[in-house]
């Protein structure tokens, strides 16, 4: 005890004379005095951990080992040591700027500890060297995201587990503190744009998101960006989509990786930003084995070219529409089947229109039209007739299919609302309140195809370019009121019940079960947001290694 009150005194002995010199740097014994002391008691530690980082400025031959015995103190067994020294790792590059990237480094990696307090700890030195300069500190923290090759297991798990906290770290503490921390502004979004780029290699959907989202936030993209400025973020997306990759249809991640981008770029198109890259990849790399892919997939590829198609040029149009054309018969049979999905007949329709507004005399030759624009691609001296002929046919099958289904979604809402006036338990209401929501937007994708068919029956359609269509699903979204959509004929729906829901129809009681899973199948998937939902984690990310805090 009196050796540890003895090392006590003489710290304080030492700090004093630093404290009180003129010039401390004659003091260099006392120093090395207070180094020495970090290996005694755990009080001796706690105040060697304060009066090392505060004198190392004075004495930069022995700074390389200041910052050794701090480190010591860093991974000591005492947490009131621990947290002390953490505290004190500012103080080792507040005047000596070229030791900060290696004290972020080491900070990065003490995110990773266990102790609230001693976390706490971390955040705040971080917070503060990103204050004294935050270029330097934010590309040294980046460091930790990279991927790194050629560890072992054990390495790569601790590596790992840096990189998530230092991933937490910027999303929590650091991206909601943009205004203050990245000044001048200008230039610091577009150091920590950069850094983004170039460490989005082995990324996760949700923390491509998570960069994506803090990107689109900053002024440099803000609403008065420039068309080009916005095209920057849709080329962050192409390269996360591999669209330079040859597409394998049986690599199931780069089905969704694709679906995914896409769905991301859809709101950077309608500022201008050209998505002519996507359509073009779909439509020479996709479209082709379209058939090959898993039935969700084709359901969210389709409901995403539906909303792109709004903003494609024309000639991306003009070269994407014989593939919409050739898909959008094979969905159109000739002949009268119960099962259809009319949610993928929506989506092509919806597209079909918006393609063809832009380029209306491609249709002449894929559907027997007679568009006059005066352009040598009308082909009017050409005899068309039998294409004609076989997609009004399958507009006019699939047209009488949408009113037979509308016919028994709104005998079957009437069922279900007396099926709901009888149930008994929570569980039973709820399951036909499911099958109510399922049948209001099952009849919102009918009505849109009645819509957007019976403009084309004529030889000279008039071509939808407009947003007045609501695709069902973007409807399902919406805490709106129930649809007011109707079809020439057809009676309103007795009560609709909005709401949205993703489980398959559950099949109902009686006479109305067949019915129930015939609607099921017609309108598989169309409940969702109409955007792929990602990977929800699943990694997109290679292996990297760890590092030492030495």
């Amino acid at each position: 005890m009196a050796d540890a009150t003895d090392d006590i005194d003489k710290l304080y002995e030492f700090g004093e004379r630093l404290n009180d010199a003129k010039d401390k740097s004659e003091h260099r014994q006392d120093y090395e005095g207070i180094i020495a002391a970090a290996n005694g008691s755990v009080k001796a530690k706690q105040l060697a951990a304060q009066l090392i980082p505060k004198f190392v400025k004075f004495f930069p031959e022995l700074a390389e080992q200041a910052l050794d015995q701090h480190l010591n103190l860093i991974e000591d067994h005492e947490l009131g040591v621990r947290v002390q020294a953490i505290r004190g790792l500012p103080l080792f590059c507040k005047d000596t700027p070229e030791q900060l990237t290696k004290i972020v480094d080491i900070l990065g990696q003490l995110l990773i500890a266990g102790e609230n307090v001693e976390r706490d700890a971390v955040h705040k030195a971080l917070m503060t060297v990103l204050r004294q300069d935050v270029k330097t500190s934010l590309t040294a923290l980046f460091k930790h995201i990279g991927s790194i090759e050629d560890q072992s297991a054990e390495d790569f798990s601790t590596w790992d587990s840096i990189r998530k906290k230092v991933l937490l770290f910027l999303r929590d503490k650091v991206f909601p503190l943009k205004t203050e921390l990245l000044v001048p502004q200008e230039l610091m979004e577009r150091h920590i744009t950069t850094l983004v780029k170039q460490n989005l290699q082995d990324v996760t959907a949700a923390e491509f998101k998570m960069f994506m989202d803090f990107l689109k936030s900053l002024s440099l993209f803000g609403h008065k960006a420039p068309a080009e400025r916005i095209q920057e973020l849709v080329e962050i997306i192409e390269g996360q989509a591999d669209l330079d990759a040859q597409f394998n249809v049986s690599d199931a991640d780069h089905i969704e990786r694709f679906i995914s981008c896409l769905s991301m770029t859809f709101p950077f198109f309608k500022r201008g930003a050209s998505g002519s890259k996507f359509l073009n990849y779909l439509n020479k790399q996709i479209m082709p084995v379209f058939d090959k892919l898993p039935e969700q997939g084709k359901l969210d590829l389709l409901k995403n070219l539906a909303e792109c198609s709004l903003c494609a040029t024309t000639q991306d149009s003009r070269q994407l529409l014989p593939s919409v054309v050739q898909l959008l018969k094979k969905y159109m049979v000739r002949r009268k089947i119960e099962e259809i999905n009319y949610t993928c007949i929506e989506c092509l329709l919806y597209t079909f229109h918006h393609l063809a507004h832009k380029t209306p005399n491609a249709t002449n030759s894929l559907c027997g039209y007679k568009i006059v624009t005066g352009q040598p691609s009308d082909r009017l001296g050409e005899d068309f007739s039998e294409q004609y002929k076989d997609f009004t046919e399958r507009l006019s099958t699939v047209e009488d299919l949408a009113r037979a289904m509308i016919k028994k979604l709104t005998q079957g809402m009437a069922d279900q609302n007396k099926a709901l006036a009888a149930a008994k338990t929570e569980e039973e209401k709820d399951a036909i309140k499911t099958q109510k929501q399922n049948a209001t937007f099952a009849l919102r994708a009918c009505n849109n195809i009645l819509a957007m068919t019976q403009p084309l029956n004529t030889k000279t359609p008039k071509f939808i370019g407009d947003q007045k269509t609501n695709l069902s699903w973007k409807e399902a979204a919406k805490p709106s009121g129930p649809s007011t959509a109707t079809v020439a004929g057809q009676k309103r729906p007795a009560a609709t019940t909005n709401g949205s829901n993703n489980n398959p129809l559950k099949k109902g009681r009686g006479a109305s079960g067949m019915q129930h899973q015939l609607v099921n199948k017609a309108f598989s998937g169309i409940y969702d947001s109409g955007r792929s939902s990602g990977r929800g984690g699943r990694s997109w990310r290679g292996r990297g290694r760890g590092r030492s805090y030495h």
